[in-house]
Parts: structure tokens; C-alpha cells; sequence
């Protein structure tokens, strides 16, 4: 008998127990440094990070947990803006979301509206997502005065209550509250009763299946653009030039 053929696209999700979130350069990658033997590349412009990382996060003898670091998120992601979209599915299979944020951006933006920028492009991409435990890390203490990272926490208590469940204040460089943080994450994990790990199982199904029909709804967009390109092929003519 005549055989088969199937053309195939397969997906792979990685598996980790905490998810990174952020804009480009909020120290994700350095933060995944300090804490764990992986080296992700780190520099000080965006977009460093091209593809997601895993690190192993070792708590004594016999305890670890995962940690994944994605490319940043940046304005109007969920409309396919940057990179951080196509691998925020990656995310579904986390058990808490870890969101940084830099205390002192060098670009002068205020950090509560980067915090509100990613909240809303993650609410966008999957609520399911949306709606894992969420804590929060204020990333390069060392780069600001005692003052202005509590101005920021203070702002942060009054305006992310609803969704996070802790703030902590952190520097991958000096290691300011790495350890703190690192401890109350692995006893969290620990601690996970059996409701917690039903609810995270419904979040989880719920979530692969809001990012496989984003996926789909990228990929027909893409193609619609390909196909417009196509038809206006006519009007443009582009050199590309070495």
C-alpha cells in the first residue's frame, strides 16, 4: 500500500518551576548567572538574550529548582513587537512568574510603567498565564540610593497588591537579597499543598492551550503579510547591497 505524508510542525515547551519576566535589560540573564551554573550571554544593550535559557538553582544536597530566562518583552509584543512573544509559551509550564524590573532604567522610563507594560502584554498573550503566582524583584539596587528604591517599592506596594504576592529588592552584582530571595522561592515550591498543585495543573492546561491558538493566530497573520508582500512585488523593487 502507498504510504503517508504529513507535514509536521512540532513545539517543543520547556519545563522549568520559575519563569523570568521583564524588558530587555532588566538583568534577567545576570540574575540567572548569579543564581546557577548557566552562562547566558550578558551585555549592556538589548535584546542580549536571542533565545531562552535554563538554570539549575541548587539548594543544598538534595533540593534544586529550574529557572528560565526568556528574551525581554517590550511595548505591543502580544502584536508580535520583538522577540519575548514567540517563547512566552514557554511560561505555561512554570509553577511561579518572577518579574523584574529595573529599579534605575538608563533610558530614564519610570519603573512602575515598565511594570504595567509587561503585566498588560502578558494579559494579552494568555490570561491563564496571567494569572500564575507572581512575585517581583527590583533588579540593580547597586545602580540606585537607598531612597530612590524605596520610593519605588512603596509605589509598587500601592500598585501591584492585586497580583504580587512578594517584592523583593535584588542585585545580581553584589548579591543584595539574592540568597533572601532564593530561599522564600525554593520554600514555596516546597511548600505547594494539593489544591496549589491541582490549581497549577488546570493554569497549565489552560495555558498550553491559549499559547498554541496565539501561535496559530502569528502564524496566519504572517502568512497574510507574506502574501500581501507577494502582491505588491510590483510596485517596489528593493536591492539589497554587501
Amino acid at each position: 500500500q502507498p504510504g503517508e505524508m504529513y507535514d509536521l510542525r512540532l513545539e517543543m515547551r520547556l519545563i522549568a518551576d520559575v519563569g523570568l519576566l521583564g524588558l530587555p535589560n532588566a538583568g534577567k540573564s545576570t540574575f540567572v548567572s548569579a543564581v546557577s551554573d548557566a552562562r547566558p550571554k550578558v551585555a549592556d544593550y538589548p535584546f542580549t538574550t536571542l533565545v531562552p535559557s535554563l538554570g539549575v538553582v541548587r539548594q543544598g544536597f538534595d533540593r534544586s529548582f529550574v529557572v528560565a530566562d526568556i528574551p525581554g518583552l517590550i511595548e505591543n509584543a502580544a502584536e508580535g513587537a520583538g522577540l519575548g512573544i514567540h517563547f512566552l509559551k514557554h511560561l505555561s509550564r512554570t509553577r511561579v512568574l518572577l518579574h523584574l524590573i529595573e529599579v534605575n532604567p538608563i533610558d530614564s522610563s519610570d519603573p512602575i510603567h515598565n511594570y504595567e507594560l509587561i503585566e498588560k502584554e502578558l494579559g494579552r498573550y494568555s490570561q491563564a498565564i496571567a494569572d500564575k503566582p507572581r512575585w517581583l524583584a527590583l533588579s540593580k539596587a547597586d545602580a540606585a540610593s537607598e531612597s530612590e528604591v524605596q520610593a519605588v517599592v512603596d509605589r509598587l506596594e500601592a500598585q501591584a497588591t492585586a497580583k504580587a504576592q512578594k517584592i523583593f529588592v535584588i542585585s545580581s552584582v553584589t548579591g543584595e537579597g539574592i540568597d533572601a530571595l532564593i530561599g522564600d522561592l525554593g520554600q514555596f515550591l516546597l511548600d505547594q499543598t494539593e489544591e496549589a498543585q491541582n490549581k497549577q495543573k488546570a493554569l497549565e492546561q489552560r495555558a498550553g492551550q491559549e499559547a498554541h491558538d496565539y501561535s496559530l493566530l502569528l502564524r496566519e497573520a504572517r502568512r497574510k503579510r507574506r502574501q500581501t508582500d507577494e502582491d505588491d512585488d510590483h510596485e517596489v523593487t528593493v536591492h539589497y547591497e554587501r
